[in-house]
């Protein structure tokens, strides 16, 4: 019975929250994030699985291939090419995910490469072709809105 109820209240809220929404089209800002018709684009995936070289390291040679890590992510969501990244929780073989805007899995890969923990082997990946809201390129700016110590 709860879960009927609560399944109910979801699809009313849904419905409601659908209806009431206006549209609010902003043709310059689809075209600044490279929307299609649907507000969607393109995007690669990079899956980052822990490496098999990882335990060929020492704690600090890790800890100065982190920072590598961290940079190179900085650098690439300066240039406008990652749009978010992150771990997962857990230490686990799937590590955490890469989002790129780019066109290609070429660029992606190129990408990837560039960073240090992949260089090193700490880090492998694999690469997977998304379709997705284009507003997610949006995330970079907002991120640094709501960070109070930068990573």
């Amino acid at each position: 019975m709860k879960k009927s109820l609560f399944i109910l209240i979801l699809l009313f809220s849904v419905t409601y929250f659908s209806l009431a929404q206006t549209s609010t089209y902003d043709e310059a800002l689809a075209t600044d994030v490279g929307a299609d018709d649907y507000g969607m684009r393109k995007y690669v995936i990079a899956f980052l699985y822990r490496g098999d070289k990882v335990d060929q390291y020492s704690e600090q040679e890790r800890r100065d291939i982190q920072a590598g890590h961290m940079a190179n992510i900085n650098r690439l969501a300066g240039e406008g090419k990652m749009v978010m990244a992150g771990p997962f929780f857990g230490n686990e073989e799937l590590r955490g995910l890469f989002f790129f805007a780019v066109e290609s899995l070429e660029e992606a890969q190129k990408l990837t490469e560039s960073d240090p923990a992949i260089k090193a082997g700490v880090l492998k990946m694999d690469l997977k072709e998304w379709y997705g809201s284009a507003a997610l390129i949006l995330l970079t700016d907002l991120h640094s809105k709501v960070a109070k110590v930068e990573i």
